[in-house]
This record gives C-alpha cells, structure tokens and sequence, in this order.
C-alpha cells in the first residue's frame, strides 16, 4: 500500500508541475498580447490560466504539498513564461533576442531535472 501512495503522490505532483507550467504560458501568452502589436487577442489563455490555477489550488486543498515542491513549481511556472517568451521571439524576431530566454529555460529544466532524480541518477 505504501508503494501505491508513492506512485500515486508522484502523479499528483507531476500533474500539478504541469498545470504550473500552462499558468506559466497562459501568463506570457496575455502578457504578449499586452505588450506585442503583432499578437492578436485570444480568450483561451484566459480561460486556460483560470483552469490551471484553479485545479492547482484544489490540488492543494486536497492533498498536502512535499517539501521540495514549491520550489520546483515555482521553476516550471518560469519554464512556462521563458520558453513561450522564446517561442514568440522566434516567431517575430524583431520584438528582440530569444537567447537569455532560451538558456534560462535550459538552465531551469535541468535543475528541475536533477531535482527530480531524473539528472545525475544512476542506475
């Protein structure tokens, strides 16, 4: 039974890193279209940011939170906002440079790697 809890907790928790990660491109995706002439308005990333921060908060009322995971949650939110900031800068090159984008999301996805066990685990 606790084998199960473990692999049942784990899911919650990666499931609850993704929903931090759509916040995160949900949140730049308003702030492009804010901020950039070229990007025209869209009603989904409002309701898909309102969706994904409402299902983390009941995640959060239902089962209680690791100790490492504020941390990393924090960090896929920020792999969410960087890496659709990169998107959008490729797509129009002339709202500036991707490359501080881009290696902050590598730098963030291989800490959250290692932080995972998934970087630097032996086998």
């Amino acid at each position: 039974m606790s084998n199960n809890d473990c692999s049942f907790r784990s899911g919650m928790e990666r499931k609850n890193l993704i929903l931090a990660f759509v916040a995160g491109v949900c949140g730049d995706a308003i702030l492009s279209w804010l901020t950039m002439s070229e990007v025209s308005f869209s009603i989904f990333p409002f309701i898909a940011l309102a969706l994904a921060v409402q299902s983390l908060y009941q995640s959060y009322l239902q089962h209680p939170v690791s100790e490492d995971f504020p941390l990393v949650g924090v960090a896929c939110f920020f792999v969410g906002i960087f890496g659709h900031s990169a998107f959008m800068k490729a797509q129009y090159p002339e709202e500036g440079s991707n490359f501080l984008a881009i290696i902050l999301t590598l730098l963030l996805m291989m800490w959250i790697g290692k932080k995972m066990g998934y970087w630097g685990r032996k086998d």
